[in-house]
């Protein structure tokens, strides 16, 4: 029961241990958990011996209760009068007690599946992982994507795989190499999938057996330009305590120098940001963040104040301005509200404002070395409600960590914020995407503002919700959430994981910590209008090398 990863490895080995080893629990599904469970099944699927396991729980045991206003929601542990109980811990399930999905149900779908796709060595190398079966009565197809894109797409024709066999493709001998070959963009993916022909006593025909994602080699090398100067004469002032920039009569930001952030960023009279950007440490605890009594992540982050921080501007001015751009330079202090004499965080953040209206934010971090690990290292701003309709090109189109994508495929992908959500009984953490490269947020009329990476920094951890991160850790039913009066987004250069090996001792595994060290970052911020796409603004930055 709950045996890591390292231990099942060290019996596997055993020369003298002959006997095949099943968890018979493992994989604490507690809310927004299930995180390593790709490291279980790499060792599961490589290490003879090493038969599988079972994923504590199948469903989340709660029970509804109509509440005073006469709601109904999921009831757990001590909300019957019943003593003693276990609060929220009969909540450990792979769907939610009417048997609808969580998130993690399709990586647990992914990670058990019976064809596998790898590239390795330049061959696309397509595994059956079945014992008894030949890939027969599967359909195969594949389909590539370029920067999010649809490049092409067709059927693939197999011999049938024997069990426990496998068929290699020279990638470049593939169907889609003609595709790739033509292609420009910066990225390319390519996904091939599994269909059943015929119907059986469980699912219809067409149902998806597998479905996997490589990425094939980079045609040239890409790197980032700087943003064209071009777009007409800037104009920026200092007028008592705010800092105003705009270009003519087409867009105007406006910062406060006493706290260091964008007050309003205005665009042909549409407010597209209306608070930020600020340096964020923290997020709401999951389960498995409270898990472990005084050893847990949450205790040594509130012991810390990490969960109790305010940010001061140490300093915020203008330090150069020319007729195309003009930098302002900030320096967030953070400390905690139980000791505002201790620094915890120093953050540095250049804003490089450009008379085509991009703004790029250099974000440079140095937490105080004597901190745990940190939940996130990122920036956290603001927009309208009316600014609902996200498109991002990243992992998804479910909810996905860094310990919890791999089944969360890269493609452009469209959502309004309020289908992000995921309902967990307790609210925490929830509704990222993974490996964000950008996304936009926009109104019904085409106005918004358009985030990503920049220069070298890696694809981001990304977040919007009606729910602000102190209202997801404050409330203890989704029920009782109370939606802000603005959409807060979440941008994560560094996000912790989520960890599941358990949940009742700290058991994120060590590549997906964040330990208290420097760290710089840089993002790009645009106005979108209705003429213009997040994918136009992307490639505007990436030039051939």
């Amino acid at each position: 029961m709950y045996m890591r990863v390292w231990d099942m490895l060290k019996i596997a080995n055993d020369p003298n241990e002959s006997r095949p080893l099943i968890l018979c629990e493992y994989s604490h599904a507690m809310g927004n958990s299930n995180g390593n469970l790709h490291i279980y099944w790499e060792a599961i699927d490589n290490t003879f011996g090493l038969q599988g396991g079972f994923i504590w729980d199948w469903v989340d045991q709660a029970l509804i209760k109509i509440d005073e206003s006469g709601r109904q929601r999921w009831a757990y542990g001590g909300e019957f009068g019943d003593v003693p109980n276990d609060s929220n811990f009969c909540l450990n399930g792979l769907t939610f007690p009417d048997r609808t999905a969580h998130p993690v149900l399709q990586e647990v779908k992914y990670l058990y599946q019976p064809i596998k796709v790898a590239l390795h060595e330049g061959k696309v190398e397509i595994k059956n992982g079945h014992f008894f079966q030949t890939t027969e009565g599967l359909e195969f197809s594949w389909y590539a994507s370029a920067d999010g894109c649809n490049l092409g797409s067709g059927d693939l024709s197999l011999d049938p795989i024997k069990p426990q066999s496998s068929y290699a493709i020279d990638w470049q001998s593939g169907p889609w190499y003609s595709s790739w070959s033509s292609s420009s963009s910066e990225e390319v993916f390519l996904t091939i999938t599994a269909k059943l022909l015929s119907s059986t006593r469980w699912v219809e025909a067409g149902h998806i057996i597998s479905s996997s994602q490589v990425q094939l080699p980079t045609k040239r090398e890409f790197v980032p330009h700087a943003i064209s100067v071009s777009g007409g004469t800037l104009l920026a002032e200092t007028l008592g305590d705010k800092i105003k920039v705009n270009q003519q009569d087409t867009w105007e930001i406006t910062l406060s120098t006493k706290t260091g952030t964008i007050e309003s960023w205005k665009v042909k009279g549409v407010n597209v940001l209306s608070k930020g950007i600020y340096p964020c440490f923290w997020r709401a605890p999951t389960d498995n963040d409270k898990g472990g009594g005084s050893a847990s992540y949450l205790s040594k982050w509130k012991d810390a104040g990490i969960d109790s921080l305010h940010f001061f501007t140490e300093s915020c001015s203008i330090q150069n301005k020319t007729n195309n751009s003009v930098q302002i330079m900030v320096v967030f202090l953070g400390v905690p509200s139980q000791d505002k004499s201790k620094v915890l965080f120093t953050t540095d953040m250049k804003y490089t404002i450009h008379a085509s209206g991009d703004v790029i934010v250099e974000c440079s971090v140095k937490p105080n070395p004597d901190l745990p690990p940190l939940p996130r290292v990122g920036v956290e701003f603001n927009v309208e409600k009316s600014f609902d309709q996200v498109t991002w090109y990243g992992r998804g189109p479910l909810e996905s960590y860094p310990d919890r994508k791999a089944s969360a495929q890269v493609a452009v992908y469209e959502s309004n914020v309020r289908d992000l959500h995921v309902p967990y009984i307790v609210p925490g953490e929830s509704s990222g995407r993974a490996d964000v490269r950008w996304a936009t947020f926009k109104n019904k009329n085409g106005f918004g503002i358009y985030a990503s990476r920049y220069g070298s920094s890696p694809p981001m951890q990304m977040s919007a919700s009606y729910y602000s991160t102190l209202e997801l850790d404050r409330a203890a039913h989704n029920e009782e959430l109370v939606e802000g009066d603005s959409i807060e987004i979440h941008f994560d250069h560094k996000h912790m994981g989520l960890g599941g090996d358990d949940s009742w001792s700290p058991c994120v595994h060590n590549q997906y910590l964040i330990p208290a060290v420097p760290y710089s970052f840089s993002l790009r911020f645009s106005p979108v209008t209705p003429p213009s796409s997040g994918l136009d603004i992307y490639k505007s930055q990436l030039q051939i090398s």
